[in-house]
């Protein structure tokens, strides 16, 4: 690994796990020549939304929206077409969120901070996105709810959407990917998952990515264990057959 160079530093799903974050950049010590890149879903489910979205926004990283940001802006926007929305993106880890800022309102600059958020950020050799994007869609005709949500279609590419980039999202813990153990990330054709589930009880892991230099760091911000290893070391290859939306071959983009 070098030391001088400039890394590339991805962090996926944080889902408002403030201190496991600061466990994390601690591990990964980024300099000032470092970027830090965030794919989204800073917030729900975790107790410290509030703080992570506040920590992001101060010191200006690059930040995705995630489909729980955009759920949260479709809640107080009146975006959903009745009560049980609202109540299905609080039950999403919503009132865990609403519950992590102390006077149970939003800033005003939260929310139009997370309403600038771009859906996909591309850094030449890589692509970063939440989720996904829908292989029979050229770029340009990706829509919001495509590059936030999508799962099935995207992980069952049998060709890499891009022919010299790397897409890498979160959105999907890996470990519900076919053949992938809590903690792994999930490598298909042309694009790597990083969200190993922080929040979730049978993971932990909240993992950050050295692109440039191949390496995963990771905390468990349930037990503070920390590590670090190769990405060879780290990730596993899935099989597209497994996934249950079935294949889909490649647009030219």
């Amino acid at each position: 690994m070098s030391d001088t160079n400039p890394r590339r530093i991805i962090i996926g799903d944080v889902h408002g796990y403030y201190h496991g974050l600061m466990r994390l950049l601690d591990k990964i010590a980024p300099t000032s020549t470092d970027k830090v890149y965030f794919l989204g879903d800073l917030i729900d489910r975790g107790p410290e939304s509030a703080q992570v979205v506040d920590f992001v926004k101060q010191n200006n990283y690059p930040c995705l929206l995630g489909n729980h940001e955009q759920m949260l802006l479709s809640a107080l926007s009146g975006g959903f077409s009745s009560s049980q929305g609202i109540q299905a993106w609080l039950f999403s880890g919503g009132q865990a969120t609403i519950t992590s800022y102390k006077t149970a309102q939003i800033p005003t600059d939260h929310i139009e901070w997370l309403r600038q958020l771009p859906t996909y950020i591309d850094l030449g050799d890589v692509w970063l996105t939440h989720a996904g994007v829908d292989p029979n869609k050229a770029v340009t005709e990706q829509t919001t709810e495509e590059l936030c949500w999508i799962r099935d279609e995207f992980h069952s590419m049998e060709l890499p959407y891009f022919t010299n980039k790397l897409i890498v999202v979160g959105h999907t813990i890996t470990f519900t990917l076919p053949g992938v153990a809590p903690g792994e990330l999930a490598q298909g054709a042309g694009w790597l998952d990083i969200d190993t589930g922080a929040y979730h009880p049978r993971s932990g892991w909240l993992t950050g990515l050295d692109i440039d230099n191949q390496m995963v760091y990771q905390v468990n911000v349930f037990n503070n264990q920390v590590r670090n290893l190769p990405l060879e070391e780290a990730m596993t290859k899935i099989d597209p057959s497994k996934i249950k939306g079935g294949n889909r071959r490649r647009q030219r983009v």
